[in-house]
C-alpha cells in the first residue's frame, strides 16, 4: 500500500486443528509432526476448519454478504472505528520483536489492512486473519497477501497457546477461553460491540417497533482485566440505494426483518444512520509464578 512502511512477517504460530501440534508452512502446504497436511489455496489462504467441526456445509457469511461488507467498508464509513482499533493494537506494543495480532472473525480483512497502513515505519507485524466464512477469507487473501489468512473457528482457534500479543474481536462472536489460551500474559483483547443506538435509523425502517433497552456492562471474562473502555458515536450519511442495501446486507437485520421492512429500505435513496459502538480492551494475566 502507498506510504506504508510497516514490515509484515509471516505468522508462525499456526496449530493443527486436529491435534494442536505446531504447523510448518511453505508456499503450498502446512503440515504438523503427526502428518496432517493442509493445502494452501492458490489465492494464498489455508483452510483449517475440519469437516467434522462444521455446523453447516457453508458456514459464516455468504458470498453476497461479504461483497456488500467489502463495498461498504472500503467507502470508509467505519474509518473512525478502524482508527481506534489500530491505536489500541499499537499502544504499548513491544518493539523488540514482531507484534503478533489475530483478528478472530476478520471478515474480508478491512481492519487488518487498516492496521498495516497505520503502523509506523519500521514496525514489525505478524498478522493472522481468521474467519469461518471461506468467502470472507477468500476476499481478504485476494485483497492483500501480506497477512496470513485462514478459514477457521473461534471455538477452536488453530493457534498455539500463549503465542499472540493482540486478539481482535470486532462485531464478532467472542470465545474468551480460546482468546485467553492463545494470548500471552500481558497480551490484549480488543473487542468492539454494537451499542444501544447502533444503526437505530435503519432498524426503525425495517422493523415495525424498535425497543430501547438499558445498556448493560458485560462482566470481565475469566483470565482478563478490563483496562480501557471507549464509546464511539458518529453519524454516517448514505447516498444511493446501493450503499443502504450494502449496510443492510452486512447486518443480521437483513434476515430478521420482514419482507415489508426490506422493501421499505430498498425504496430509500438516502439515509443518515447513527454509529454507536463500544470498544473494550482486556488484558490477559497469567497465574502467579
Amino acid at each position: 500500500m502507498p506510504g506504508n512502511h510497516a514490515n509484515i512477517v509471516p505468522f508462525e504460530s499456526l496449530a493443527c486443528p486436529l491435534d494442536g501440534e505446531a504447523l510448518q508452512c511453505d508456499e503450498k502446504t502446512c503440515r504438523c509432526p503427526r502428518g496432517h497436511s493442509f493445502d494452501r489455496a492458490r489465492q494464498g489462504y489455508v483452510h483449517l476448519l475440519p469437516v467434522q467441526k462444521k455446523r453447516s456445509k457453508d458456514p459464516g457469511d455468504s458470498k453476497a454478504m461479504v461483497a456488500a461488507r467489502q463495498r461498504f467498508l472500503e467507502a470508509a464509513y467505519y474509518r473512525p472505528i478502524a482508527d481506534a482499533v489500530a491505536r489500541e493494537v499499537l499502544k504499548h506494543a513491544p518493539e523488540e520483536k514482531p507484534l503478533a495480532c489475530l483478528d478472530a472473525g476478520c471478515g474480508e480483512g478491512y481492519y487488518l489492512r487498516h492496521l498495516m497502513s497505520e503502523a509506523e515505519e519500521g514496525r514489525c507485524l505478524s498478522l493472522l486473519g481468521l474467519d469461518i466464512s471461506k468467502w470472507a477469507v477468500l476476499a481478504a487473501a485476494r485483497k492483500d497477501r501480506r497477512a496470513d489468512w485462514v478459514v477457521g473457528s473461534n471455538a477452536n482457534l488453530p493457534v498455539l497457546p500463549g503465542s499472540v500479543d493482540r486478539v481482535l474481536c470486532l462485531f464478532g462472536f467472542p470465545v474468551y477461553a480460546e482468546f485467553a489460551r492463545v494470548l500471552r500474559p500481558g497480551g490484549r483483547l480488543i473487542q468492539v460491540d454494537a451499542g444501544q443506538g447502533h444503526l437505530k435509523e435503519l432498524r426503525e425502517v425495517v422493523y415495525p417497533e424498535v425497543r430501547s433497552e438499558p445498556r448493560s456492562v458485560n462482566p470481565v471474562p475469566d483470565g482478563f482485566r478490563r483496562v480501557a473502555t471507549q464509546d464511539l458515536h458518529f453519524t454516517v450519511h448514505l447516498e444511493g440505494a446501493e450503499a443502504i442495501a450494502d449496510l443492510l446486507a452486512m447486518t443480521p437485520h437483513l434476515y430478521r426483518a420482514s419482507a415489508e421492512g426490506r422493501e421499505k429500505a430498498a425504496a430509500l435513496d438516502t439515509l443518515s444512520v447513527t454509529v454507536d459502538v463500544c470498544l473494550q480492551v482486556f488484558e490477559r494475566y497469567g497465574p502467579a509464578s
